[in-house]
């Protein structure tokens, strides 16, 4: 099998306040999702959100399932996200049909397919987000190039957080799980502040396109109780309901953001004023 996986528990925000700076990684932050020849996936407690990683070189890989999901199948009662975040051509079997993504592409696959990954050049390996949350009923294969997204612009250069949104799964129905890429202007280095949380879904974001010599710096906990996760390129970083989601980079980047949870409207928040942030 090439397939490896672990698991993370749920956190109160109590016992995430007391926490050390490596007992903050080890609970939320996820490395080495992207290597060679295999699907690496952290199955967390966090709406049963699976978050990996696949890098398919000469041969495919197929997306098998894991002891977590109990299941017989990967997909037997799971949705899934591909985001094409790096490398060459990806071509992606679903169902004897072969999906071709391109950098910043997305593919939706439904409740009951099986999939593979393959590199469209083996020299160039494609390396592919993925993200998957429970389903309740099947729904069609998507291929929503980066073009095609919902584009809003936000933000402004003179707050340093002026970006671009791009939402790839408010396009289409999926069960419950939500998509977006976003990617910051030059000169701009803060996301979502001011800051917000939403009780009724969890989040992750892969962080991507960082210089080897940058980091970005992630906001999380209550609002009254922060903390900060120091992340490199191509890492992930699991948000609880309870708490905020932002960051600051020392050099330009780009995220995927990806909720599960209760309610699919993208506004669904809930504000947290910076004059309220410790």
């Amino acid at each position: 099998m090439t397939i490896d996986h672990e698991t993370r528990f749920a956190v109160h925000p109590e016992a995430a306040a007391a926490m050390g700076t490596e007992e903050l990684r080890h609970h939320f932050l996820i490395q080495e999702l992207f290597q060679p020849g295999r699907i690496r996936l952290t199955y967390t407690h966090y709406d049963r959100m699976i978050v990996g990683g696949a890098v398919p070189g000469g041969e495919p890989l197929a997306l098998e399932t894991i002891r977590p999901n109990g299941t017989a199948r990967f997909l037997e009662r799971r949705e899934l996200v591909v985001v094409h975040v790096g490398g060459g051509g990806a071509e992606i079997g679903v169902g004897g049909e072969t999906h071709r993504l391109k950098a910043r592409d997305m593919l939706y696959v439904g409740l009951g397919q099986e999939v593979t990954f393959r590199s469209a050049d083996a020299a160039d390996p494609a390396r592919l987000y993925l993200l998957s949350a429970p389903a309740h009923k099947a729904l069609p294969t998507r291929h929503i190039p980066h073009e095609a997204a919902k584009r809003i612009d936000l933000g402004a250069r003179e707050t340093s957080n002026e970006r671009s949104i791009f939402q790839y799964t408010t396009t289409i129905e999926t069960c419950q799980i939500v998509v977006g890429m976003t990617k910051l202007a030059d000169g701009s280095v803060w996301n979502t502040m001011p800051a917000h949380v939403h009780d009724r879904r969890m989040e992750a974001y892969l962080y991507f396109d960082i210089a080897d010599t940058a980091r970005v710096f992630h906001l999380m906990g209550e609002p009254s109780e922060t903390r900060h996760i120091v992340m490199a390129n191509e890492e992930a970083v699991v948000s609880p309901p309870w708490s905020i989601h932002s960051g600051c980079g020392t050099a330009a980047y780009s995220f995927v953001w990806a909720m599960a949870g209760d309610n699919v409207d993208y506004t669904d928040m809930d504000p947290a004023p910076l004059q309220d942030l410790r």
